[in-house]
């Protein structure tokens, strides 16, 4: 979905000459963004032509639109966010938030974090943008850097003002790719504007006030740094390059392979009848098991069939291997993920943990930088829902965590024998959700496990009642 946002939406009347001035740097750095975000996310679905990696060597122009299916950037995103694994708020008592339990159903946040962790690393950060809302008391989504944008404060640390696009419309029905903006989100410290489209060239605007003190939109950002503190993505310049080297020797190995099949062969002291009859059914003498030619009558020699030597594709194949050990250097990546076999893969379940040591440092990093963004987005959802502001929140509201599942994603057996040690030396601990949890039961299974022992435990007393009142009958 590619749009640009039109100038004219900064002449909007009713706006202040503060709130006119960074929306226009706004509409500037999200046009600027817009060529880097469409390679980026070409880079993340495979879409890399021949045209824009070719040396010019072996591979010959005619194919600079043929595109060669390349996973390696989605890879790159996809494995590391898969570690990334949003499991709710925990209140001071260890239990989850009941205050955002029903914010959090109700805008499904769980799957949506999913969604919004992979557009973070694809693009180096994703936005979550607040309001009040009815039924859910306070309405979260997020948006991508392809339609959403923000201005960094660094005095302050956090952003200064951010603008989302809402809403689209089709141009035109043939292309739906082919959109244009209809509703856009304007947030500052103050107000939420929302712009509509009259037609083509008005919009109206509609101004909702708070108390927040800052803006209600949020940054999830990955890898920031002091120059850049929207962060940097997964899918930087180096990869692209390690990507374009691959799609590049694919190429070469398709190209050797088919001289590999159509193995080139001579002909020599032929009548030019007789070349004449070979060149006209060259596929009919290739796939012939008998090649017949008499002697020539010119030169009285005997014609001479010969094949040139057969190429090869291992070099090509060495060459991915060096690209995938290089690849996986450079993301954290095992050599596994990239799906190219060799020497160097890890044969044991140790060694194929210590090979995914730097990939669960990486989703620590991620977890510890997404989990302060999501008990911001927590803290200003609740104090939506109760319209008040940061200051006003309780202690067992301003207390809230984010929680994620373990990135090193051990096997059941591995942590079931953990619980079963720590429970050794704290024996109220088998007793907690946290010890199902690890010897490998969901929430699913934990609350049919509790229920099913309440009633057992029911039963038991209902039971020893009984059975006491056999005795007491059978005394009297």
């Amino acid at each position: 979905m590619l749009f640009y946002l039109a100038a004219n939406l900064c002449e909007v009347p009713g706006l202040t000459d503060k709130e006119r001035e960074q929306l226009r740097d706004l509409v500037g750095e999200f046009n600027r963004r817009i060529g880097k975000n469409v390679l980026k996310n070409r880079y993340y679905e495979g879409h890399v032509t021949l045209g824009e990696v070719n040396l010019g060597l072996a591979l010959p122009d005619g194919i600079k639109k043929l595109e060669i299916g390349c996973e390696w950037g989605a890879k790159t995103v996809d494995v590391l966010a898969s570690r990334s694994m949003f499991d709710g708020f925990v209140g001071t008592d260890g239990n989850d938030a009941e205050g955002m339990r029903r914010i959090m159903d109700g805008n499904r946040l769980r799957a949506e974090y999913m969604k919004a962790c992979r557009d973070e690393l694809k693009y180096g950060c994703t936005f979550a943008t607040l309001s009040a809302d009815k039924v859910l008391g306070a309405r979260i989504r997020f948006h991508s850097p392809e339609t959403a944008v923000a201005l960094w404060d660094g005095d302050k640390g956090r952003i200064d003002c951010g603008l989302a696009v809402i809403d689209v419309i089709k141009k035109n029905d043939l292309a739906p790719m082919d959109v244009t903006p209809s509703v856009i989100r304007f947030d500052t410290d103050k107000a939420i504007i929302t712009f509509r489209r009259v037609d083509d060239t008005r919009w109206s605007m509609e101004r909702q006030t708070h108390r927040m003190g800052r803006p209600l939109m949020v940054p999830m950002i990955w890898n920031a740094t002091s120059q850049k503190p929207f962060g940097r993505s997964r899918l930087k310049e180096p990869i692209r390059r390690l990507i374009q080297g691959y799609v590049r020797t694919v190429a070469n190995a398709t190209i050797g392979l088919e001289f590999a099949t159509s193995p080139q062969k001579y002909l020599l002291g032929v009548t030019d009848d007789q070349y004449d009859q070979v060149i006209s059914q060259k596929f009919r003498q290739y796939i012939g098991s008998i090649l017949a030619a008499t002697t020539n009558p010119e030169t009285g020699a005997n014609p001479v069939f010969g094949q040139l030597q057969q190429g090869t594709i291992e070099p090509h194949v060495q060459m991915i291997r060096v690209l995938a050990t290089q690849f996986a250097a450079a993301t954290g990546l095992s050599v596994v993920d990239t799906g190219v076999i060799n020497d160097a893969n890890p044969t044991s379940s140790d060694a194929i943990l210590a090979q995914s040591q730097t990939l669960v440092l990486m989703a620590e990093q991620l977890n510890a930088g997404n989990g302060d963004a999501l008990r911001m987005i927590a803290l200003m959802a609740q104090a939506i829902a109760r319209n008040c502001t940061l200051e006003d929140l309780t202690e067992d509201e301003l207390s809230i965590i984010a929680h994620f599942k373990n990135p090193a994603m051990p096997s059941v057996s591995v942590t079931a024998d953990a619980a079963i040690k720590i429970s050794s030396v704290r024996p109220d601990f088998a007793g907690t959700d946290t010890f199902l949890e690890m010897i490998g039961f969901d929430q699913a299974d934990i609350r049919r496990i509790r229920g099913q022992e309440a009633r057992v435990r029911g039963t038991s007393v209902l039971n020893e009642e009984f059975a006491d009142e056999d005795i007491n009958e059978s005394v009297g």
